[in-house]
């Protein structure tokens, strides 16, 4: 064991909350915060560059490359999830696609129990946390820390011939999806500021990289909460190949993801008493829902071929690429500053759906997440 240090509060993940409460936490000048990540450093042009955001997804050293058990309704493929294993989380590895969420969906959660979780109530945090580029609005933000637009303002006649086809099939058009209205076809938003990737490491950690009272270590893998009785007082974790303690004399908060988070809960003792019992992990303390009910959303492709030259398809040579990459290296500018992900839709799946349940992403090439074309 090494010896043991004190802070206020210990965060456990510097991911896409990690990073937000390590810069809130430490506005206090009089509070001590220590960040800890399992990955390392998020400055790879890999992700910085949007354009690339297929390597740093399919890269273990970013990517925890998680895989589901096989499943029987998908004829027992395992599917693949990426979390993000690096500052920044899966916001340093996602596909930048910036989407808060159908206000239906947070009002149904407070009318389930989660108050102060209604639509209205996290409208001024939506705002807070962007500084919207398009059409001022009262649903967006112009001062935050995350920069949300729509790329090159889809400059590819493809994009809008796909908004014109939603219309052309009796959908109708939004301005604006993450403001007054969700359901129709129009612009996609992106998390890219001056044609860089805009994690909350970025946007969030780097501002305050050198405040005094707050520490990040990375490349520490949390192990397990330390309690004293059922209060937790601190964290243990292996890094360069030793074991530490750390301690906090107010929180211990958990921001591991939706994976990482009830995966420590359960290897420290707390969650299902037969599952803990099947591992070989005392109980702590009991709580059935740790570790059940994750529910992801499955993505299915639809491709087609293009009647006329104008695809992202013919940039897909090692002679295009590379003009990209300088270009972005040189001027953050051209298809290296973008996603692609640039028109969209929100749709329902019957009308007995009071909100779009079916998300579309239009992409003007035929690839794949992983970086290859299509065959």
């Amino acid at each position: 064991m090494m010896n043991s240090d004190r802070y206020d509060y210990i965060i456990v993940g510097a991911g896409s909350a990690g990073c937000i409460l390590a810069n809130r936490l430490s506005e206090d000048g009089s509070t001590s915060v220590l960040l800890i990540e399992a990955g390392g450093s998020d400055q790879s042009i890999f992700i910085k560059m949007p354009t690339a955001l297929s390597y740093p997804m399919n890269t273990k050293r970013y990517n925890w490359d998680f895989f589901s058990q096989p499943e029987s309704h998908l004829g027992d493929r395992k599917m693949h999830c990426p979390r993000g294993k690096v500052l920044g989380g899966s916001s340093s590895i996602n596909g930048m696609v910036f989407v808060r969420g159908n206000p239906f969906d947070f009002d149904q959660w407070q009318q389930l129990g989660a108050q102060g979780w209604a639509y209205k109530d996290c409208l001024p945090y939506f705002k807070k946390l962007e500084t919207w580029q398009g059409k001022p609005s009262k649903y967006r933000g112009t001062n935050g820390p995350i920069t949300v637009g729509n790329g090159n303002n889809m400059l590819n006649p493809l994009y809008k011939a796909f908004v014109k086809a939603g219309q052309q099939a009796g959908y109708p058009l939004t301005k604006d999806y993450n403001g007054e209205q969700q359901e129709g076809f129009g612009a996609m938003d992106m998390n890219v500021d001056k044609g860089v990737r805009d994690s909350t490491s970025r946007a969030y950690l780097e501002p305050i990289r050198k405040r005094k009272n707050l520490t990040i270590e990375t490349k520490a893998l949390v192990q397990r909460i330390l309690f004293d009785g059922k209060k937790a007082i601190g964290i243990e974790y292996q890094r360069g190949g030793k074991l530490h303690s750390r301690y906090a004399s107010k929180e211990v908060i958990l921001s591991a993801g939706s994976i990482g988070s009830p995966s420590l809960l359960q290897h420290s003792g707390i969650g299902p008493r037969e599952v803990l019992k099947d591992a070989g992990v005392e109980l702590l303390h009991e709580l059935p829902g740790v570790g059940e009910n994750l529910q992801d959303h499955l993505e299915v492709y639809f491709q087609y071929h293009c009647k006329k030259p104008i695809s992202l398809n013919s940039k897909l040579d090692l002679l295009s690429m590379g003009l990209i990459g300088a270009r972005w290296l040189f001027f953050r500018s051209g298809l290296g500053s973008t996603n692609h992900f640039e028109s969209c839709a929100f749709i329902r799946s019957s009308e007995k759906r009071k909100w779009p349940d079916i998300q579309y992403h239009f992409l003007p090439a035929a690839m794949r997440y992983d970086g290859k074309a299509a065959i």
